[in-house]
């Protein structure tokens, strides 16, 4: 039997429409808070029920549709995907009804028809031909193109310019590369004593502020409750944290308590943009963008503290480099202030060397080490943002993976508790013999880093120490194994020895580099050695409101205490303080506190109304 072999490629020319895409271009005494008996008495909350207080959720706008996304548009589609936009001629030698015809592949990859008597037929192969719908060419012309090439979904994102996604892109936006320091901004009101990104963001950063009072329950009662007394009339804070929705939260509360505050940053890639353009729109002064340079972090805490007619008396930190700065630039300032409120582990170290020294020139609040913070904060925060941290900049999975963990503190013991839940091995490295028994008695084993650096597939340091991970160990990591820090400082990992000319950085993606050693080993370096939550993701807004509230307090405190209570020294949050900020987000589980009675009291020694826990515990 002979087979006639009927070639139709040349016949069989069918033309499927296709969109093509173009590039994209973006556009240790009882606390005194400065309030009469009354006021503090209406600020606690009730032994049950939630708070009628509680502000009702803000509304959200439809998202505008995008360009091309009209009649036109669909008209465009639909007629460019009839039929007569491109007919598939019939193969002459079959009929495509004859149920008997098989398919078989032909030799050379394409497909073939067989008919019953033999012939074979080479099916008719599709040529792509590249067409654009009218309406979305003239719309895609008119953006500018001034950045070269842009992923299609990123550009379609900032299109949606009016919904709450499209806000979150803003913050990792690098459309205008111009430095801040060298634009000229000023806000609606005129004002133009602020550095930030861009303060058009204002708007998408506003959203995101309502979106975080709603998770900050205390704050919120404690800006409606107690600014009638205005208990910070008169204070001048200077702050240097992470510039979030969070504490844009905090610092509005304290500006209706009646404070004058200047912002900078703590972390060069914390910052939300989006949410400094919003308080620089309300008048806040703020110094702060994402991916400042080292030179433009001390540039922005020089503009706030720098200030002509205007001279701090309070001092909020977070790590201590604008307490710092100040005592190396402008000690005379120390004359006026009355008090510094520190969060970090880091920036406490840094307070109680100056107190051992004798160098520590006005009071100072230690936030870190009061429980709210140790076991809210740090570990409720630290258990829930480790995984999103890694997930964002990773995708991996992490069940099965080997882990090892630098510290059993509190963030050691939140990081350790979501890696073990997901399914990691998780190994532990700990100084102190306490910690260390606590890791043991919590299932983890208790190594020295040295003893596992070659076969784990993650370090994560989170000391508040220096050169925890070194050259020699990154030297002898496995390939691919992801190094990051939940540490405050960016000194756990020695990132500075690995800028030497024989190891190649590459950038991944934003927060994400691989370093690759001669021999083709890479590791994977998150945030360049920084804090990896809130330069990777972001943290649960609840639980800020406790640490931002234990400040809040602690500023109301050291403002208003009569001269002599606080000496030139560090002192712990007052207890009954601490159970303060607890009982204010109470309300917001619907919680049931239990009451003492007087006999109950009396046996215990205690107050019915706390504190019910020593100053010394913790």
């Amino acid at each position: 039997m002979s087979v006639q072999v009927v070639s139709a490629a040349a016949a069989a020319a069918a033309k499927v429409p296709e969109v093509e895409l173009k590039d994209l271009s973006p556009s240790e005494a009882e606390p005194q808070l400065g309030l009469s008996a009354a006021a503090v008495g209406a600020m606690v909350p009730p032994a049950g029920g939630g708070d009628p207080e509680a502000p009702a959720p803000a509304a959200e706008r439809p998202p505008a549709p995008g360009p091309g996304s009209g009649p036109a548009a669909a008209a465009a589609a639909a007629a460019a995907l009839s039929p007569a936009a491109g007919k598939v001629p019939q193969a002459s030698a079959m009929k495509r009804s004859d149920p008997h015809h098989q398919h078989q592949r032909h030799r050379d990859g394409g497909e073939a028809l067989v008919s019953p008597d033999g012939t074979v037929t080479e099916a008719p192969r599709t040529v792509k031909k590249q067409i654009q719908f009218a309406d979305q060419k003239q719309e895609f012309n008119k953006r500018p193109t001034k950045i070269g090439r842009r992923s299609l979904s990123r550009s379609i994102s900032q299109s949606s310019t009016d919904s709450y996604s499209s806000a979150a892109s803003y913050t990792d936006s690098s459309d205008d590369e111009t430095s801040p320091r060298d634009k000229q901004q000023k806000n609606s009101k005129g004002s133009s004593d602020f550095c930030v990104k861009n303060i058009k963001q204002a708007e998408f950063g506003r959203r995101e502020i309502e979106i975080a009072e709603q998770e900050m329950p205390a704050l919120m009662a404690l800006r409606k409750r107690a600014q009638g007394e205005k208990p910070l009339a008169g204070a001048k804070i200077v702050g240097c944290t992470h510039i979030t929705a969070q504490t844009a939260v905090l610092m509005e509360t304290l500006g209706a308590l009646g404070a004058q505050c200047r912002w900078a940053a703590c972390n060069i890639y914390s910052t939300l943009n989006e949410v400094a353009a919003a308080l620089a729109e309300s008048g806040f002064p703020v110094f702060a963008w994402k991916g400042e340079s080292e030179d433009d972090f001390w540039w922005c805490i020089d503009r706030c503290v720098n200030v002509e007619g205007w001279q701090p008396n309070m001092i909020l930190d977070d790590g201590g480099d604008l307490t710092h700065w100040i005592y190396k630039k402008y000690p005379n300032m120390f004359k006026k202030i009355k008090g510094i409120v520190e969060e970090s582990v880091t920036g406490v170290h840094r307070l109680y060397q100056l107190s051992k020294a004798g160098k520590l020139c006005v009071p100072a609040m230690n936030v870190n080490d009061s429980v709210t913070k140790q076991k809210f904060d740090n570990l409720y925060c630290c258990r829930e943002s480790i995984l999103d941290g890694l997930k964002r900049t990773t995708d991996m999975m992490f069940g099965g993976k080997q882990v090892v963990v630098c510290g059993y503190g509190e963030v050691g013991k939140g990081c350790c508790a979501a890696l073990k839940a997901m399914g990691s091995i998780v190994y532990v490295t700990e100084i102190d013999p306490i910690c260390a028994l606590q890791a043991c008695m919590d299932g983890f084993r208790l190594v020295k880093l040295n003893e596992v650096i070659r076969q784990v597939d993650i370090v994560i340091t989170c000391t508040g120490n220096k050169n925890v991970v070194t050259r020699e160990h990154l030297d002898r990591m496995k390939n691919s194994c992801i190094v990051c820090n939940m540490g405050h400082s960016n000194t756990e990992i020695d990132v500075a020895s690995l800028r030497t000319p024989e190891l190649t950085w590459e950038r991944v993606r934003s927060q994400v580099d691989h370093v690759i050693w001669p021999d083709g080993k890479r590791i994977v370096l998150l945030a360049e050695g920084r804090l990896l939550n809130l330069s990777c993701s972001t943290v649960p807004t609840f639980v800020l409101s406790i640490t931002a509230t234990t400040q809040a307090l602690a500023l109301i405190e050291l403002y208003n205490a009569p001269e002599g209570r606080y000496k030139q020294d560090v002192y712990l949050l007052p207890k009954k303080m601490d159970e303060y900020v607890a009982s204010l987000h109470l309300p917001t589980f619907d919680a049931h506190l239990t009451e003492l009675t007087d006999e109950q009291a009396k046996y215990l020694g205690l107050n019915k109304n706390g504190p019910f826990k020593p100053n010394y515990y913790r």
